[in-house]
Order: C-alpha cells, then sequence, then structure tokens
C-alpha cells in the first residue's frame, strides 16, 4: 500500500503496483487524482499510467465533468468547449503538482463515464485498454 495526505490531512491509500513509474520516478495516482478533483469543473478523476518509450510510462488520466461546466465557453463547439477545458485542466493541475506529474499532451481524457467494476468501483487497472486502445 501507498499513500497521500491531502491539505486538511486526510490520508488516501492505494496499490503499490498502481504507482505511475515515469523514468524512476514513482507517482501515486491518488495524488494526481485529488488534484484533477480539486478543479470546479472535475466530478471524477482517474489517473494511470501509459506507455512511454522514452520513460517506460507517463501519467495519463481520465475524467468526469460536472453538470454545467460548458457555461464558461457558450458559443463554442463541443470540441473547442472540450479541448479549452482539457487545457484549464492540465493548467490548474500543473499549479498543484511538479510537472512530470501533471498528465501529458492528449493523455487527459473527458468521458461521460469511467468504466467500473461489479462494486462500483473504478477499476485502475482496466484504464489503459478503456482510453489507449492499441497503444495500452
Amino acid at each position: 500500500m501507498h499513500g497521500v495526505r491531502d491539505k486538511q490531512g486526510r490520508g488516501l491509500s492505494g496499490r503499490l503496483k498502481e504507482l505511475i513509474n515515469r523514468g524512476g520516478e514513482k507517482i501515486s495516482p491518488l495524488e494526481v487524482d485529488g488534484a484533477l478533483l480539486a478543479h470546479p469543473w472535475v466530478a471524477e478523476a482517474v489517473s494511470f499510467g501509459a506507455p512511454d518509450p522514452k520513460y517506460g510510462e507517463v501519467v495519463a488520466a481520465a475524467v468526469v465533468l460536472k453538470e454545467g461546466w460548458e457555461g464558461a465557453f457558450e458559443g463554442a463547439d463541443e470540441a473547442a468547449k472540450e479541448a479549452a477545458a482539457v487545457e484549464s485542466i492540465r493548467e490548474a493541475t500543473g499549479k498543484v503538482l511538479s510537472g512530470f506529474k501533471v498528465p501529458g499532451k492528449g493523455l487527459l481524457f473527458v468521458t461521460k463515464a469511467l468504466p467500473k467494476g461489479a462494486t462500483g468501483k473504478v477499476q485502475r487497472r482496466h484504464m489503459p485498454a478503456a482510453f489507449l486502445g492499441d497503444k495500452a
């Protein structure tokens, strides 16, 4: 198990095998999830390792946006709204995490729902296949 504490001192723990190994740096997906969830538009978030030829793994993530987030982008088409939301989330996450912990360009996915198991929990180990397809 590994764990992190949020700003209020609450502890979160997870599985060691879920750590993202980016060129030898161990990144807690719980820390990344917490930073993503701090964004006012993010309702749900899950981060995971994506294969990378240089670093072994890099940070990727999927988020579900809250109802009404689109109001900030009146008049823009759906693709432009989503791209602006992704950039806003990456920028905000970069203010609280070291740069190497922020989901890479093209590796922050917006989805309507996160894949969950029979217990209703997000199964982090299934995220690469769900969002990266053949690249996983």
